[in-house]
């Protein structure tokens, strides 16, 4: 499992699965790579073990006789939180491995596989496992400064974002993070600041598009007692309130092009000129920025400067929206779900798996603040201590966004899309006589995503 010119990691992996065979040659393989290998022939041999020994990894069956793997999959993950699960199946039954997956595997195997396939996955997972460590970390640290509003990281895209701000959290450099509305830049704009050398200093935020034009310079820059009607008194500004610490510019596409070019000298000389002072003041910020639009095309449409994109695009962070990470769905529902019940007093404290799936089919056009919002609601008309479908709204029952059914479908960017992609996985499971691995290529997507869109679409049964 180890690269050329590396040690190989020792980790202890419990092999699970009624196949003699198939258990003897994984355990030689994975010995000869430095590894403890613990084997179990059912999932009752396999909780007996693990109620005795510690293991960093479990390959498991999904078909066995009595316990199955899928049955067997909430009982490991009870027991143990975090070591990656790596369901293994044969022909045929990848729509379940797909479910398992949704459900927290890891990963799965299709019978027959190769040993460097195995050795591959358990390598990814251990690297998973690694990250979720750094970013359990970076959470204790940040939960103070974020709140109610949780970094969730359970989805691979989700860790790499994590990564990406743990790292630009140490530098001064100006941070743009751009992704949907309601996706949680300022819960990672926060984040940055709380893992960075100014966390004890100011965390300042201002919405660029909440403030009228004409006070807009005064609110970031401050003012003179007398620059104009009604400044009675001096104001500082949200640059020097943020001296020494951080400035979050949300929604800085709306920044109107007379200040761009004023937030320009800023960042570049460091120092602001408050309305009716002839004199500039020195500051030290580190400016954090966030917009729900393409600023590229803003750029190439005139509508924001050239220069001011790429003094702010110096580290750039694209927050995924709600939908491209649904392996963090359930994680996030279990804290907005607690939230909301102490929050409003309900005794509810779980949520069925039949709405559990609507949730994680919906397509979230608001994303996490939708899923907020949606939880609290289900939490206020539950009447007992189980959420059911019958407490969430009907477009998340029904699947479509708020007022898509009085759209004309034909115009339906949404669906549009879906059929496209439909068409195209199609289209490469022909060019590759049903090859999935090899579709997946093509698509260039990985294999794990094209499982679940051929789950979402129906297309299990497409062959070559």
């Amino acid at each position: 499992m180890s690269g050329p010119g590396e040690q190989p990691v020792a980790d202890r992996i419990l092999i699970v699965d009624d196949d003699d065979a198939l258990r003897e040659s994984l355990e030689l393989v994975l010995a000869a790579e430095g590894h403890e290998v613990l084997t179990a022939p059912d999932a009752d041999a396999a909780l007996a073990r693990l109620e005795r020994e510690e293991v960093d990894a479990i390959l498991c069956d999904l078909r066995m006789p009595g316990l199955d793997g899928m049955e067997l999959l909430p009982q490991l993950m009870r027991r143990l939180p975090g070591v990656p699960v790596i369901l293994m199946s044969a022909y045929g039954s990848s729509d379940l491995a797909v479910e398992a997956m949704q459900r927290g595997a890891y990963d799965y195997l299709a019978k027959p596989f190769q040993p460097s396939e195995v050795l591959l996955t358990l390598r990814k997972a251990r690297e998973r496992e690694r990250l979720r460590r750094s970013n359990q970390r970076l959470q204790r640290e940040v939960d103070r400064a974020v709140g109610e509003r949780p970094i969730v990281a359970a989805s691979p895209v989700m860790i790499e974002v994590l990564e990406l701000i743990e790292r630009a959290a140490e530098y001064k450099a100006t941070v743009l993070l751009t992704g949907e509305s309601g996706t949680g830049k300022e819960v990672l704009a926060r984040a940055i600041h709380a893992q960075s050398p100014r966390r004890n200093e100011a965390f300042v935020a201002v919405n660029c598009g909440a403030i009228p034009e004409n006070l807009l310079e005064s609110e970031l820059f401050g003012h003179a007692r007398g620059a104009f009607t009604g400044a009675d008194r001096a104001r500082r500004g949200l640059f020097a309130e943020a001296d020494g610490g951080s400035l979050f510019l949300d929604e800085i596409g709306e920044l109107p092009a007379s200040l761009q070019v004023k937030l320009l000298r800023v960042l570049q000389e460091e120092e602001v000129r408050p309305v009716g002072e002839s004199k500039p003041r020195r500051v030290d910020v580190r400016v954090i920025a966030a917009t729900a639009r393409d600023l590229e095309r803003e750029v190439s449409e005139g509508r924001f400067r050239e220069d001011l994109f790429y003094r702010i695009n110096v580290l750039h962070v694209r927050v995924p929206a709600l939908r491209d990470r649904r392996e963090d769905i359930p994680l996030l529902v279990d804290h907005f779900l607690e939230c909301a019940r102490q929050r409003v007093g309900r005794p509810v404290r779980s949520i069925d798996e039949e709405a559990l799936d609507k949730l994680r089919a919906y397509g979230w056009p608001g994303n996490v603040r939708e899923l907020e919002n949606v939880m609290e609601r289900a939490v206020i008309l539950c009447d007992g201590e189980r959420i059911a479908v019958d407490q969430l709204p009907e477009s998340v029952v029904e699947g479509r966004g708020p007022g898509e059914a009085q759209r004309d479908g034909s115009l339906s960017l949404k669906r549009a899309r879906r059929a496209l992609e439909a068409e195209m996985i199609c289209k490469a499971l022909r060019a590759t006589g049903g090859n999935r691995t090899h579709a997946a290529k093509l698509l260039e997507i990985s294999h794990r995503a094209l499982l679940y869109k051929l789950k979402e679409y129906g297309l299990q049964d497409v062959q070559g």
